[in-house]
Parts: C-alpha cells; structure tokens; sequence
C-alpha cells in the first residue's frame, strides 16, 4: 500500500517543480515586458475588482508637477492649469522576479487591466481638454510598486478679493479624492510629506504670476464628503502691478494734472481753456471705458471705481472754477467803473480831475459842519474818511486762479498717497493671512 502513495507524492512534487520552471520562465533575460504582464496579469492569479492585499489601508502617494499656468488676461478671474498628477501605491500581486533585464514594466497598454484608484477632481472650474484619449504614464517595477502619472489641465474659477482690485491676490484650489473608496480602504498622502507644489523647470505662464502655493489635507471647507480621504492644493496669484500703473494710473495722473493747466492760463482766456477742460474729460472718459469693458462686472465698490470717480471729479472741479472765474471777471462792478479786457479799470464819476490831469478821489469829510460834506482828497481837509470800495471782478478772479493753483494739485497728491497706501496696506495684509 505504500508504493501507490509514494508514486502520487511523486507526481505532486513534479507538478510543483514544472509550475515553478515555467513561472521563472515568464522572467527569463529574453522575455519582452508584455509577456512578463500578459502572464502577471492573468485571471487566474490577478483580479483588478480587488483591491491591493495590503495587511492596513491602501496608501496612495501623490505629488503634482507644475507644467503651465495661463489666465486670458490680467482682469480675469480665470486660471488654466496644466499638471501631472503622479500617484504611487505597493500592489504585491505585481511583484516580478530578478531574473528580468526590466527594472520596470512598461504597462501603458495593460491600462485598463490592473487596478488603479479612482481620483475624482472637487474644484470649481472644468476640464480644458476631454477625458480621452488621456495621457498617463504606467510603471511597475520589481517589488510591485506601482507609478501612475497623468496629465490634467484644469480651468479654475478663481476668488479675488474684488472690493480692492486690482490690488488683489486672486486665490485658486481644487481638491483630488476617491469617488468610491472611504478612508478606511484608501489613504491619500502627499508623497514624502512635501507640502508645497513643484515646478517644472521650463514652467510656462501666461498672464498668471504664482506668488505661493500649498497643499494639505482638505478641511470641512473644501471637502466634499468627511469620511473620503482628502487631498487640497491651493494657488496664489498676483497681479501685474505694472500693467496697471502703465494702463489707468500714470495716464489718469496725466489726465488730471493737464486740467490743471487751465489755473495759469489768463482768465479771459475762454477758448484755451474750454478746450483743456473738455478734452481732458473726453479722453478720461474714452481710457476709463475701454478699460472698464475688460474687467469683471461686480455690484460692490472696487479701487478702480474709487479711481474713476475721484480723477473725475478733480477733471471735472477744474472744468467748474474756469466758469465761476469767468462769470466773476465778467461782473459788472458795484463802483461806477468801467474796464476793458485787459486794462487797468478807468475810474468815472467818482474822481475829479486836477489842472494837471491827475483824477482826485472823492472822499467825505467830518470838518465841514454838523452833516459830513464831500470833496477832492487834496483840499486839506483834516479828517477826511476814505471811502471802501469792493475788490474788482478782475482781481477777484484772478485771485481764485491763484488759489486753485496751490488748492487742486495738494488735494491730488494727497488723494494720491492715501489710495497707493490705502489699498497696498490690504495687499500685505492678505498676503501674511
């Protein structure tokens, strides 16, 4: 009776021993990296419904590489983003032998055969480009880790701080989790706990100036459900501050400054200064407009509305004060004077003149009696009081042209420096928080 159990022992042995020669085949030197993955990947041994048989959760490695970042201008509150996403995780069941010349398998063709988590992007924006054909890289190397990188690019719908543009910092994020697997099945961690983003070398931007990024865990704020594990990136843009300066700032200064010239022109000087006046309007208004066409369109106060207004205003004032002159130079005065354009006033009716030729002004005198008399100033009377006339229409304008010149350009500058530190004091604020 021992012979037969012998003989079956036998048998058993030297199926194990073909099973384990053909096993080391599939690893052999000549062996290509598509039938090492045909034979790993077989239905017998490989199921991708399964997840990885790890003793604890799935842990899912990600990092993100930085490949262009693009806005379709300086106004807009819209960002492309174009990234690999890079995701690593040990599967045991890929592990192949030393034997093999690959220290990794190609397996971008096998991608629909091994399994792989399933990312889903919580952001407010959209794909740029369609789902498939999608490009992604596919290794497996010896010990069974796997490597699967992808290329996303995303159009993200971006929040400013609009109540101060452009002195804002526009803030982009999305978040990355698994559509179907909870925490207790799958782990996402940043790979080797790296909290900023990296950047590709020949990164490429286009109207998007990053000034600071961070990743971490998402919070109850941009997690889209507590009990999925959660990944947040998190982009921080600036504006071209020098976009600026050159577009609305200097030119509006120019603008403003250049009504200002009317104040030194003569008072009488109508056509001159009507056309300084209105020009200077016209063409704040034409750089104002066509600027205001590309920003977005918001119901509360911003910087640039500030702007507009007070740069009006003082174009606008300076329009005012050349009519008020010129309606007060052309008043008629309240002594018998008459005048014209450009001379001194001739005095009427109110002086005499001497042999010589010499006008006498008339004053009242308190020596003549007991009711006060009226003479010539030079007829020796002791105690004569002068009369007070009212300052000509002339002098009282041309008085107001040389109050404003000293009034308007202070008021400016100091609107000037309270806005650039006004807002600029918000821009630092934001950029510690």
């Amino acid at each position: 009776m021992g012979q037969p159990w012998m003989l079956v022992r036998a048998a058993a042995i030297l199926l194990v021993t073909r099973q384990t020669l053909a096993l080391s085949d599939i690893f052999e030197d000549g062996k290509s990296d598509k039938e090492i993955l045909d034979n790993l990947l077989r239905a017998t041994r490989y199921d991708k419904r399964l997840l990885p048989p790890v003793q604890e959760t799935v842990k899912v490695d990600v990092s993100v590489l930085l490949l262009s970042l693009a806005s379709p201008d300086e106004s807009s509150l819209k960002y492309e983003v174009e990234f690999l996403l890079q995701q690593q995780w040990f599967d045991p069941r890929l592990k192949y032998s030393n034997q093999s010349r690959y220290d990794f398998l190609n397996a971008i063709h096998h991608h629909n055969d091994i399994w792989l988590p399933d990312t889903y992007f919580i952001m407010h924006g959209d794909f740029k480009d369609p789902l498939i054909p999608m490009h992604f890289s596919l290794r497996i190397y010896r010990n069974g880790t796997v490597f699967y990188s992808m290329r996303r690019h995303l159009i993200l719908s971006c929040q400013g701080h609009l109540n101060i543009f452009p002195f804002d910092d526009p803030e982009c994020s999305f978040s990355l989790e698994s559509i179907s697997y909870e925490m207790k099945s799958i782990k996402y961690v940043w790979k080797n706990d790296e909290d900023v983003l990296k950047k590709s070398s020949s990164l490429a931007t286009l109207n998007a100036y990053l000034i600071k990024n961070q990743t971490s865990e998402c919070n109850q704020k941009n997690n889209w459900r507590g009990n999925y594990s959660c990944l947040g990136v998190r982009l921080i843009f600036t504006r071209d501050r020098a976009f600026y300066f050159t577009t609305v700032f200097i030119p509006g200064i120019i603008l403003v400054t250049s009504s200002f010239i009317t104040f030194w022109l003569e008072w009488n000087a109508v056509p001159a200064r009507v056309m300084i006046g209105v020009t200077t309007m016209l063409n704040f208004f034409t750089t104002s407009n066509g600027f205001r066409s590309t920003l977005p369109v918001v119901s509360n106060l911003t910087a640039m509305n500030v702007w507009d207004g007070v740069c009006m205003c003082f174009i606008y004032a300076s329009l005012l004060e050349f009519v008020c002159v010129n309606y007060v130079g052309r008043k008629r005065p309240l002594h018998n004077v008459v005048y014209r354009p450009g001379e001194n006033p001739v005095i009427q009716g109110d002086k005499k003149r001497d042999s010589t030729g010499v006008a006498n002004e008339i004053v009242s005198c308190t020596n003549c009696g007991p009711n006060p008399c009226t003479h010539t100033a030079n007829n020796g009377c002791a105690a004569e009081v002068r009369k007070k006339e009212p300052p000509h229409p002339i002098r009282v304008a041309k008085t107001i042209d040389v109050i404003a010149r000293i009034t308007f350009p202070t008021a400016f500058a100091v609107f000037l420096i309270f806005f650039f530190y006004h807002y600029s004091s918000y821009t630092h604020s934001d950029s510690h928080k």
